[in-house]
């Protein structure tokens, strides 16, 4: 997954429960901060205080998760649900997950990828925000 001017390689974790795939991601930007319980560590160093670096590790987030499906053989087996193809559904929550839908439309489905592909995009605590330079988005 490209960050910034970095090709970074991400771990997936899958479980297939009550007939959802839920696919994990695991890169060492999510947790190589945090301790012990994670409380609010996850963001930021303490509540209300973002990482410097919030943008990038989110965005790592988001793009692996736009690859998961297209990456992971979920038919291997009959625990799995089996191939996407093109009928994805991601959930975003939070501003954490908010470039999932920008990106799933101008790197995906502009290219003819994932065009039946939804987002839902769901909205649980004004807390964090996400609030960065425009900038560091280029």
């Amino acid at each position: 997954v490209k960050v910034g001017d970095n090709i970074e390689v991400v771990r997936f974790f899958h479980c297939y429960k009550r007939g959802v795939d839920r696919i994990f991601v695991d890169h060492p930007m999510f947790l190589e901060r945090v301790w012990g319980k994670t409380a609010s560590k996850i963001y930021g160093p303490k509540a209300g205080q973002d990482y410097l670096d919030n943008e990038l590790r989110f965005s790592l987030l988001c793009q692996a998760a736009l690859e998961a499906p297209r990456v992971l053989n979920l038919n291997c087996s009959k625990s799995f649900s089996g191939p996407y193809g093109e009928d994805v559904l991601f959930i975003a929550n939070d501003w954490h997950t908010a470039l999932i839908p920008c990106y799933l439309k101008s790197m995906y489905q502009s290219k003819g990828i994932y065009m039946n592909a939804k987002v839902a995009f769901c909205i649980h605590n004004i807390a964090y925000q996400g609030r960065f330079s425009f900038s560091d988005f280029s």
